[in-house]
C-alpha cells in the first residue's frame, strides 16, 4: 500500500472513532501508536513515547496551567460582575452602549481568561438578561455575546495559540503578540456594526434614561480603599526594575511580600484610606484592575524582563493577591479555580501529546509532501488557493467539532503543508484561530450556536440565534480577508518586539 492510501486510511480511521463518540485525545493517539506499530513492528511504540518525552520537557508549556487558574480566579471571584457594571454605568447613554460594553467586557475577559466559552458563559450569565430587561432586540444580544466571546481565543493570554505553538513548533510569545492588534480590529468592527446598526435602528439599542442613572450620580455606601503598601509597591517595584537596581526576578519576591503584608493589614487604618466618591467613579476602578493585571504580566515579557514562563507566573500570583485583597478569595473559590485548572491542563496536555504522536507518524510516511505534490504539480492549484481551500475546510469540520479537535486532527497536514508552500506559520495561526471561530459559529451546526441556545432564556429561540450571528460572521470573514491581503497587521507587533 503507497504512504498517501496509509495517510487516507489514518484519517478515515480517526474520524470513525470520533464519530463512535470515542475521546478526541484517544481516537488521534490510537491510531497514531496503532499505525505506527503497523508500519514499523514494536519500534514503531517509540514514536508516542517520544512525543511524550517532547512534551514533558517543553518549557513554555508551564503557562498553560498558570494562565488557566489566573482565568477562573478572576471569575470565580465575580471580578468580570464589577466590569459590566462599569460598562453599564459608562456605556449606557449612547444608542447601542450595552452592546457596545458587552464587546468591551468581552475583550477585558479575554484578556483575563484565554477560553472563549468562559466569555460565552459569563456574557449570557451577566451580560445577556440585564439587555434584554433594558429592552435591547434578542437578535443583537445574541449575536453580540457570540461574537464578543470569539475573542477569548485570540486575545492573549489564549489558550488554543499555546496549543498551536507545540503542535507547529512555533514561539509562543510571537502567537501571543500576533493575535493583539487583530483582536483589537475585530472588536473594533463589532463595535463600529452595533453603533452603525443601533443609529440606524434606535429601537434595537435603546440609551438608558438619566433616571435609570441617577443612583449611580450618588456618593458610594462602599468606598474604594487605597492601601499605602499597595500604592507604594505599583510606584517603587518598576521603578526599581527600571532604574536596574532590583533583578526581575527579586522583584517577584518582593512583589509577593508586599502582596501578603498588605493582605495582614488589610483591616488596619494605619495602612489604608477609605476614599468616598460617586458610584460611577469608583466603577471606573474596576476596569482598571484586570489591565493592571495584564500589564503586571505583559510589559515585562514585552521589555524583555522576563521569560514567557515567568510572566504567566506573575499573572497568576496577581490575579490571587488581587482577588484576595478584594476579600474574594474564598476556600470555595480557591478550590474550583484549582480543580477546573487541573481538568483543563491535563485535558490539553492529553491532546498535545496525542497530536504529536499522530504528526510523528504522519512525517515519518511523507505523506505531506506527497500531498503537496498532488495539489500544486498534479492539479495546478496555486498556493493561496489551497490555503483558502484548507479555511473553507474548517468551516466545514465547525458543525461537529470544536477548535482544539479541528487543530490536532489536521495539523499534522496543514502545518506542514503551509510551511511548505512558503506562507508564514505565525500569521496561519491568525488566521487558523479567527477561521475556526467563524467555524463554530455558522449555521447549522456550528458549536457556539447550541452553546448559547443552552445559556439563553427561553424566549430567544434557535432560529434567532441563527440570524443573529449572519452580520457578525460577515464582519468576521471582513477582518480574516484583510489579515489575509495585509499580513502585516498579524506579523507587525511580533517582528518589533523581538527585533527590539
Amino acid at each position: 500500500m503507497s504512504y498517501e492510501w496509509i495517510a487516507i486510511v489514518m484519517f478515515a480511521g480517526m474520524m470513525l472513532m470520533l464519530m463512535t463518540g470515542q475521546r478526541v485525545f484517544g481516537a488521534i493517539g490510537f491510531v497514531g501508536a496503532v499505525a505506527g506499530m503497523l508500519l514499523w513492528g514494536t519500534g514503531g511504540v517509540e514514536i508516542p513515547f517520544s512525543a511524550a518525552m517532547k512534551l514533558m520537557k517543553w518549557y513554555p508549556l508551564l503557562t498553560l496551567p498558570m494562565f488557566i487558574f489566573m482565568g477562573y480566579v478572576l471569575s470565580e471571584s465575580k471580578i468580570a460582575d464589577d466590569l459590566y457594571r462599569m460598562f453599564h454605568v459608562w456605556m449606557g447613554p449612547v444608542k447601542g452602549g450595552l452592546a457596545i460594553g458587552t464587546i468591551g467586557l468581552m475583550v477585558l475577559i479575554s484578556a483575563m481568561n484565554g477560553l472563549s466559552v468562559a466569555g460565552m458563559a459569563i456574557g449570557a450569565t451577566i451580560a445577556l438578561p440585564e439587555l434584554l430587561r433594558r429592552g435591547y432586540d434578542k437578535i443583537l444580544v445574541t449575536g453580540t455575546i457570540q461574537a464578543g466571546s470569539s475573542l477569548g481565543i485570540l486575545v492573549p493570554p489564549s489558550v488554543v495559540l499555546v496549543l498551536y505553538a507545540m503542535i507547529a513548533r512555533q514561539p509562543v510569545g510571537q502567537l501571543w503578540l500576533a493575535g493583539v492588534i487583530p483582536g483589537l480590529l475585530m472588536a473594533t468592527m463589532f463595535i463600529i456594526y452595533i453603533y452603525v446598526r443601533a443609529r440606524m435602528q434606535p429601537n434595537l439599542g435603546p440609551a438608558m434614561h438619566p433616571e435609570d442613572l441617577a443612583e449611580y450620580e450618588q456618593i458610594t455606601d462602599h468606598p474604594l480603599r487605597l492601601n499605602y503598601i499597595v500604592l507604594g509597591a505599583l510606584v517603587l517595584v518598576p521603578l526599581l526594575i527600571l532604574t536596574g537596581a532590583m533583578e526581575t526576578k527579586s522583584a517577584l519576591g518582593v512583589t509577593l511580600a508586599l502582596g501578603f503584608l498588605s493582605f495582614l493589614t488589610r483591616k488596619n487604618p494605619m495602612f489604608y484610606k477609605d476614599v468616598f466618591m460617586k458610584e460611577k467613579y469608583r466603577l471606573l476602578f474596576s476596569g482598571v484592575l484586570p489591565l493592571a493585571i495584564f500589564a503586571a504580566m505583559m510589559v515585562p515579557f514585552v521589555n524583555g524582563w522576563t521569560s514567557l514562563v515567568e510572566s504567566s507566573a506573575i499573572g497568576a500570583m496577581t490575579a490571587f493577591i488581587a482577588a484576595v485583597l478584594k476579600g474574594r478569595m474564598t476556600k470555595e473559590v480557591f478550590e474550583t479555580s484549582v480543580r477546573s485548572t487541573l481538568g483543563i491542563s491535563c485535558m490539553f496536555m492529553w491532546i498535545i501529546l496525542a497530536a504529536l504522536a499522530f504528526g510523528a507518524i504522519f512525517d515519518g510516511l511523507g505523506a505531506v509532501k506527497a500531498i503537496e505534490d498532488l495539489f500544486t504539480t498534479k492539479l495546478g492549484l496555486s498556493p493561496w488557493m489551497i490555503l483558502i481551500l484548507m479555511q473553507l475546510s474548517f468551516i466545514v469540520m465547525g458543525t461537529f467539532l470544536d477548535d482544539t479537535a479541528m487543530l490536532v486532527i489536521v495539523a499534522p497536514l496543514y502545518v506542514p503543508l503551509v510551511g511548505a508552500l512558503g506562507f508564514d506559520l505565525i500569521w496561519y495561526g491568525v488566521l487558523y484561530t479567527i477561521t475556526t471561530q467563524i467555524a463554530y459559529m455558522t449555521p447549522p451546526f456550528g458549536y457556539n450556536l447550541f452553546l448559547m441556545r443552552a445559556m439563553a432564556p427561553p424566549e430567544i429561540g434557535l432560529k434567532d440565534i441563527y440570524v443573529s450571528i449572519i452580520p457578525f460572521a460577515a464582519v468576521m470573514v471582513l477582518a480574516l480577508a484583510l489579515i489575509m491581503m495585509f499580513p502585516q497587521i498579524a506579523l507587525w507587533l511580533p517582528e518589533y518586539v523581538y527585533g527590539k
